[in-house]
């Protein structure tokens, strides 16, 4: 054998944590201080600053291509400590807990999976994060997804880990701020655990009414911005809407493709429900938690590329026998979703173009496609089987069959998980 695993367990974690370091310095303290055009921080403090001193903070036009604030009052009460300090300093620190909370994710995704800091696996996902366009923007732009990731895993942890209470108040922060992980309420609903329920609305809603006659133009939040959100703009938009926008595509052909992935999105949610939530919780979690968020950025007003940090939880499953995530089709969607490859060029310019700008699209489209594609084929061959239980105990077993040397169980593998 090649690598023994005793070997394997010694030099990966030496060849990754000395590279995965490097990485995250770079990524934060080169990158990230550098910036960049594109500043998603600027708004924030502004609108923190503004807040504190009694200017209004949702008279933005939002007719310009410029980031734009566009937290409720709640969040604008988090953010507010920040314009205590310089503008230069409060960017220096919010990339530095950016940073913080990132490593923090990588531990708790590593912890998800049942495995310590100790092995190959944490540095290895740390190379994956800092890898990928979706950190690397989130640091660059020095936007608040590093943040809503954090709240995602322990929000997943602590349901795992039966803590409702702490996974409600973990989720609850985030919607306070940005609403994007609220569709994962529904996973708490499934799985019977209502109390986590409770704090994930009272906490925006405590930091909401607090918030609210602080600001002086409070109201224009529901009366200006909140319309915008419903918008659909084409320009930073990889959403179905928005990149139809952006290319002219057809409104009926935009408005099937929304509908398309919708239904396969309640195909894979019913399928991870009835067949996993009872035999693998943490496979129906992961995979359930990338398919709400994947079919929330497709179908959604406003999908964005640094999204993608929140599938992660999905990509790591590809480790769980059983995995949707396990072809390679799914595999090339990440590449689209993840890369920090610029697929201009200069010599096709148009179709170079066009890479660049549906590559998230893509991305984010094929993933569900492959997804629902492995549970459909699954779910036709548990029929004609007519025994759903037994088969799908053996898909483990046959699964790691496949991964070794094969045998009687290998030909089976390739029927069930294509």
């Amino acid at each position: 054998m090649l690598f023994p695993p005793s070997s394997a367990q010694r030099v990966i974690p030496m060849i990754l944590w000395p590279i995965s370091i490097m990485m995250v310095l770079h990524k934060s303290v080169i990158l990230g201080v550098d910036g960049a055009r594109t500043n998603d921080f600027r708004p924030v403090y502004l609108a923190a600053w503004r807040f504190l001193n009694d200017f209004p903070v949702y008279a933005e036009n939002y007719n310009t291509v410029d980031p734009h604030y566009l937290y409720p009052p709640s969040g604008t009460l988090v953010m507010a400590p920040l314009a205590k300090l310089d503008y230069e300093d409060a960017r220096w620190l919010f990339i530095a807990l950016s940073t913080i909370s990132l490593v923090a994710c990588a531990y708790l995704l590593v912890r998800l999976f049942g495995y310590g800091i100790g092995g190959w696996q944490m540095p290895a996902v740390l190379f994956a994060f800092f890898s990928t366009e979706t950190v690397a923007n989130t640091l660059i732009f020095t936007n608040f997804n590093g943040f809503v990731l954090l709240g995602m895993l322990g929000f997943l942890l602590a349901l795992r880990n039966r803590h409702d209470w702490w996974a409600g108040v973990f989720i609850g922060l985030t919607i306070a701020v940005k609403p994007v992980l609220a569709p994962l309420l529904l996973l708490a609903l499934l799985n019977r655990q209502w109390k986590a329920i409770i704090p994930a609305v009272l906490v925006p809603l405590a930091l909401l009414v607090v918030a609210w006659p602080l600001g002086v133009d409070s109201a224009d939040f529901v009366h200006r911005t909140v319309p915008y959100l419903g918008e659909v703009r084409d320009y930073y938009n990889s959403s179905i809407a928005g990149n139809g926008a952006y290319f002219g595509v057809a409104d009926w052909l935009v408005l099937l493709l929304r509908a398309a992935f919708v239904l396969m999105a309640v195909f894979c949610l019913w399928f991870l429900y009835r067949y996993y939530r009872k035999t693998d919780e943490l496979l129906w979690l992961t995979v359930s938690a990338g398919v709400l968020l994947t079919t929330e950025f497709l179908v959604g007003s406003l999908g964005q590329g640094y999204y993608s940090m929140l599938l992660f939880p999905l990509l790591a499953s590809v480790f769980l026998p059983g995995s949707p995530m396990r072809n390679w089709p799914a595999w090339l969607g990440v590449y689209g979703a993840f890369t920090f490859d610029s697929l201009y060029s200069d010599r096709w310019e148009a179709f170079g173009r066009i890479l660049e700008y549906n590559k998230v699209t893509m991305g984010w489209s094929l993933i569900m496609i492959a997804v629902f594609c492995s549970l459909l084929f699954r779910y036709l061959d548990l029929r004609r089987a007519g025994a759903a239980g037994p088969l799908l105990e053996e898909w483990p077993r046959r699964e790691n069959e496949a991964t070794g040397t094969g045998g009687e169980g290998a030909p089976a593998v390739a029927t069930v998980n294509r």
